[in-house]
């Protein structure tokens, strides 16, 4: 007997002016005993490379076939596609921008459909601003409850699938060249190189031009400096203690950053 699949959201919409209220209702009817899971709903507005970080920080997490409904969409009411992607291990729903290309980057895709089946979706005839109601969250719901991923529309390479250019860290001799590819709320900047490239090792990071002591805590930042160290998600990070690096550094996302070993 098929059980109904979690389903989780992530948005930029935040929480003061109801949008996010307005999802979960669509959701429950198509079906009350499916229950929405928030990631987050406040990654900075438009900003599709936080929620591709954010999406693919999280999905690890959720159980097998959790449906994940993605929703930051600078592009809504344009031509760009809205797509539903069935991975080995899950199901992902939103705007083909690049938000998933953190996902799709671990996770083997199974298919890919745009979404052109109009009787999966709240109405007939969308708003032109609000895709998360109208397509993206029935769908998700519709998934969530059994439907098949290739009744939903038009099939479609998932090469063709829209990537963000964050680019992968490189080693090179006595080094490791990477960039920085989230800020989260506390300053803390993530980079894209993996921890188990520096396991082991000692080392330490230059930014900016300048030079990060490498750490295991925060609280090993000395005054009014920064550190760096392995991060929980699994990523070489630069923080301080109790204050934000990014404000102390003037770095931003993107900015190259490269780990000199000792």
């Amino acid at each position: 007997m098929f059980s109904r699949r979690h389903l989780t959201l992530l948005t930029d919409f935040g929480l003061r002016d109801g949008y996010v209220g307005i999802l979960k209702g669509v959701i429950a009817k198509v079906d009350p005993t499916v229950s929405a899971i928030d990631i987050s709903h406040d990654i900075t507005p438009q900003d599709v490379a936080a929620a591709r970080f954010c999406l693919a920080n999280a999905y690890p997490y959720f159980p097998k076939d959790t449906v994940h409904v993605a929703v930051v969409d600078p592009g809504v009411g344009t031509p760009r596609r809205g797509i539903a992607v069935q991975l080995e291990d899950g199901y992902l729903v939103g705007p083909d921008n690049g938000i998933f290309d953190g996902v799709l980057s671990r996770h083997r895709v199974v298919s890919v459909v745009e979404l052109t089946e109009r009787k999966y979706w709240r109405t007939d005839r969308p708003s032109r601003t609000f895709h998360a109601r109208d397509i993206f969250a029935p769908v998700g719901a519709h998934i969530a409850t059994g439907v098949r991923v290739d009744r939903l529309g038009t099939p479609i390479d998932p090469e063709s699938l829209v990537r963000l250019p964050i680019g992968e860290a490189k080693k090179m001799e006595g080094k490791i060249e990477g960039c920085v590819q989230y800020c989260d709320r506390f300053g803390n900047l993530i980079t894209n190189i993996p921890a188990q490239w520096v396991d082991g090792k000692s080392w330490q990071v230059e930014i900016g031009g300048q030079k990060i002591p490498q750490g295991e805590t925060y609280s090993d930042a000395k005054a009014e400096g920064t550190v760096a160290l392995v991060g929980s998600h699994g990523w070489v990070e630069i923080g301080a203690d109790r204050a934000s690096a990014s404000d102390r550094l003037n770095v931003k996302f993107g900015d190259t950053i490269a780990i000199i070993y000792e």
